[in-house]
């Protein structure tokens, strides 16, 4: 059945996929891939079917039959053509990218010798096919394409930048070593969030992180007053030189969890914990920094490596009391980047071990560009004043 043939779902199809379960789920697929579409070419046209409007921006042009692999077998779609632009639903092309890049990045180790019986298994479970190296060769530079121009593009201002790190798995030269995987994600003066860069690489964290940073304000990064990140190592050096004169606010988050390796006694984690909680709520930088200073005279005695840690450290958490109060909540933490990063492990786990950091960065990118598109069509993540 094509949209052209059923564009709603009869009441005698979904009797069926009540009784017929799992086995009508790719016929209940295919019917809604083939609505969605068709609604989004209405929507590109700006106007219905045989409706005369004045905003009509082209005309439909009939349907071209696609079959596409997914998780429940080959779903046979017929995608709507438009008469002279280039129209192509994102309602079928966004929602497999990540998948399809998940697939390349697993038959990546299988072409290239790094498999097990396992990885095969997952490979049939995803892919439904056998993969041949031809076929990863012509659909990874297809891919590649579309991702580098992401993540290529020219940026603008983004008055607050998070930056965070995480670590894949990748064999090199026969050894498995752990690839830092950088990202940056902003917030523009509309309020709404993008990620605006990724970058993964072996080798020294400041000569990686430098590297990106630059990348990002080559891109046309501008506009920044805050820069939020945790204390990786190399970024402080690499921050410095790019950004020097942009402040920064350490994850206070973070900085609970670093206190902990100096408390000696476990009976006092708690107690410390809520004495570095209450300084980070106080209402202004003068009651935290009074609230510091009697904190750190608490434990100079009893745990002074506590003491001095919280002296150098803690005031590289209260640089937000600097910003309006109506964002200090979501500009005190990385929690906003570590929920991403979340979602990059949650994928990345099928794959689990990369042949390169070129397949590795090509998953992690897919899964932040579908990311990215998400949050723009989203809700606020902050408010500016007019």
């Amino acid at each position: 059945m094509t949209y052209r043939e059923n564009c709603t779902l009869p009441a005698e199809f979904l009797q069926g996929l009540c009784e017929h379960g799992l086995d009508a789920l790719p016929q209940a697929i295919t019917l809604l891939l083939n609505a969605a579409m068709q609604a989004e070419r209405e929507k590109y046209l700006g106007a219905a079917p045989y409706e005369r409007s004045p905003e009509r921006r082209d005309h439909a042009n009939g349907y071209k039959e696609k079959t596409i692999t997914s998780r429940v077998g080959a779903l046979q779609v017929s995608v709507p053509q438009v008469r002279n632009g280039d129209f192509y639903p994102s309602s079928l092309e966004k929602g497999l990218r990540s998948e399809r890049a998940l697939k390349l990045a697993v038959a990546e180790m299988y072409v290239q010798g790094v498999s097990t019986r396992r990885v095969a298994a997952v490979v049939e479970k995803l892919c439904g096919t056998e993969i041949s190296s031809s076929m990863v060769s012509r659909a990874t530079a297809e891919l590649d394409g579309v991702l580098e121009s992401w993540r290529n593009r020219s940026l603008g201002c983004f008055p607050y930048v998070y930056l965070d790190a995480r670590y894949e798995s990748v064999r090199q030269n026969g050894k498995v070593e752990d690839a830092a995987v950088l990202i940056a994600i902003g917030v523009d003066e509309s309020g709404k969030r993008q990620v605006l860069g990724v970058s993964v690489a072996l080798g020294e964290h400041e000569v990686h992180w430098r590297e990106f940073l630059t990348s990002l304000q080559q891109r046309g990064l501008s506009g920044v007053r805050l820069i939020i990140s945790d204390n990786h190592a190399g970024l402080k050096a690499a921050r410095r030189a790019v950004f020097g004169g942009v402040p920064w606010q350490r994850c206070q988050f973070h900085l609970q969890q670093n206190a902990q390796a100096y408390v000696t006694k476990h009976e006092m984690k708690a107690v410390v914990a809520q004495d570095i909680r209450a300084i980070f709520a106080a209402s202004d930088r003068d009651e935290a920094d009074r609230l510091m200073k009697r904190t750190v005279e608490k434990y100079q005695q009893t745990m002074p490596k506590l003491a001095t840690w919280m002296e150098a450290s803690l005031p590289e958490g209260l640089t937000v009391f600097s910003f309006p109060e109506r964002h200090r909540r979501l500009l005190r933490t990385t929690n906003g980047v570590e929920r991403v990063n979340k979602e990059i492990k949650r994928r990345t786990r099928v794959a689990g071990l990369f042949p390169n950091e070129a397949s590795c960065l090509r998953l992690v990118s897919a899964i932040l560009m579908e990311i990215s598109e998400d949050w723009q069509t989203g809700k606020c993540y902050l408010t500016f004043d007019p």
